[in-house]
Formats: structure tokens, sequence, C-alpha cells
């Protein structure tokens, strides 16, 4: 039985203020939510104020993104080791922001992904397609491609070690969201491709929806079988619906 987990990306959002109030109303509710698991991945600027909070508490924390490399001359690059000392769990690789906002190539993302497994993180490797790609057909390619690198990187092994998450570009941040049907078939198809490699590891690997889920929709999605959690992006800025969100996967 694959434990749900909720992940929160905060995204490029957040004052010392909000954090404050937000991570507050996080603690104060998590109570509720026995079944999943919930973290959040914050601004890299505010993770020591997210371990401070949460330290001790149920939430677990992670940061957004990761350098390839260690340490040394890479203005403006965060590496898994420093994330890994500010009490980190997660970090979410190869989001649809990065690979189209900085060119993030599937080859380059596989190598986060194997970075981050040896700083000691658990990588959220980010899967989907465009509108576009949707539109012709190609989703079961593009996502294929995808999964593919990792796996040609390091082995499905490397790949169960990680967390995945389907993110249809065109339904983040859109209001959009694949139906609980559309969502399911996506996921199981992912499913497949790893168990092409390794039933067990397909068996045990948490396979997130990061497509606008929100407190209206969480339910009828967390209830297909290959949906094991959510990326969460706007709801995750307000603890009540995120809170909800976790509820939900109660059921």
């Amino acid at each position: 039985m694959r434990q749900p987990l909720v992940a929160g990306n905060w995204k490029m959002n957040g004052t010392r203020q909000s954090v404050a109030e937000l991570l507050a109303g996080l603690k104060s509710g998590v109570g509720q939510v026995t079944t999943a698991e919930m973290a959040v991945c914050a601004p890299a600027i505010f993770i020591p104020m997210t371990e401070e909070a949460l330290t001790g508490s149920a939430i677990s924390w992670g940061g957004q993104d990761v350098s390839v490399h260690e340490s040394g001359a890479y203005t403006g690059e965060i590496s898994g080791g420093m994330l890994k000392d500010f009490g980190c769990k997660y970090a979410i690789i190869g989001h649809s922001e990065r690979r189209t906002y900085h060119g993030e190539s599937d080859e380059l993302v596989a190598e986060k992904f194997e970075a981050a497994l040896n700083a000691g993180l658990v990588p959220i490797f980010c899967v989907g397609e465009t509108l576009e790609e949707r539109e012709q057909g190609v989703t079961e390619a593009v996502v294929a491609r995808q999964v593919d690198a990792v796996i040609n990187r390091g082995g499905v092994e490397m790949l169960g070690k990680g967390v995945i998450a389907y993110e249809p570009v065109w339904a983040i941040g859109t209001g959009k969201t694949a139906s609980p049907e559309q969502a399911q078939e996506v996921h199981a198809f992912i499913r497949s491709r790893v168990a092409g490699h390794s039933q067990a590891v397909a068996d045990g690997i948490q396979i997130l929806y990061g497509g606008s889920m929100n407190p209206g929709n969480a339910a009828q999605l967390l209830a297909k079988a290959d949906i094991d959690g959510g990326l969460i992006g706007g709801a995750s800025l307000k603890a009540a619906d995120f809170l909800a969100i976790g509820i939900a996967a109660n059921a």
C-alpha cells in the first residue's frame, strides 16, 4: 500500500509574514490529516524559516530545485547538500517551469535527480505534456521520454528512490484540470512504463498528480488507483485549502 503524499510547491511566492502565517496554520491543522504525508517545498530563502517552524511536526519540507554540482563557482545555485543541511527531505526536479523557462533538458533533469539522491534527498520528479502535445496525441511518447531519461541514467532502481509527479503543463495555474479519468490514464501509463523494467519498483513508486488539484477535485482524483497524492501549487499557499487536500487523502 503506497502512502499518499501531498506536497506543496509555493513557487516564487511569500513574504516573511505570509510564510509565518501559512506555516502556523499548517502546524495547527495537520493533525486532521491521518493518512497522507504532508510536505512543503519553499523558495530557498524561506527554507530556514520553514525548518525552524516545522521541526518536530508531522510536515516535511524541501526545495524547488537542486544543482547538479556539490559546491563551487556556480553563482545563484543551491546544492543538494545545502538543502539537506537545513533539514530538507525533498527536492522538486524538472518542473515544467524549469524545463520551459530555463531550458532544462531531459538529460539535465536526470542528472539533477541523481544529484538529489546523492545528497540524501528524495527527488519529486516532474513529467508532463503541453497542450499542443496533448492535442497532437503524443502525451504518452513525451512522458515516456521523460521517464526513460532517468532510467537510462541510473536504472529503474534509481528511479524507484524518488517520487514521480505527473503535471499536464496545460493544467498548471490555468484553472483547467485533467479529468480524474484523464489523469488516471496517464498515471497508469507511467506505472506500466516503469513495470516494463521492474514490477516491484512500479508497485512501490508514488505517482502524484500536479495539475491544479484543489479542495473541490482532490477526492475524485485521489480515489483513482494510480494517483498517490498531489503536487499542489496555488492551493498550497492557503493553509485551509492545502489541509483540505490532505484530509481528502484520508478517505
